[in-house]
């Protein structure tokens, strides 16, 4: 189920997001995440790997400064926790992801 976005966090449009949690595999958490289109700042809390499943994305890295990512349908990512981050969705993003637990 898709909820609004806190509006502390919220840049541009009206994003919503959802997860569901699939289960965990060896202790770490495994499942999808879908975002709507618009804009958002956010804290990482936990080192995170994904893949993007579909839809469109960037992510801006503010800390660390680190060069911006044009996300898409096959992108692997890795995030750590403490990064900041703005993600800018064009296209309904939806990822699988593993996350510490």
């Amino acid at each position: 189920m898709h909820e609004p976005l806190p509006a502390a966090e919220v840049l541009e449009g009206t994003p919503t997001a959802g997860a569901h949690e699939l289960g965990t595999f060896s202790g770490v958490e495994l499942g999808v995440w879908e975002m709507t289109p618009g804009g958002v700042t956010t804290d990482i809390e936990t080192d995170e790997v994904f893949i993007v499943l579909s839809g469109r994305a960037r992510i801006d890295f503010t800390v660390p400064a680190l060069p911006s990512i044009e996300l898409g349908p096959g992108s692997i990512v890795r995030l750590t926790e403490g990064m900041r981050t703005t993600w800018t969705v064009t296209e309904i993003l939806r990822k699988v992801y593993l996350a510490g637990a």
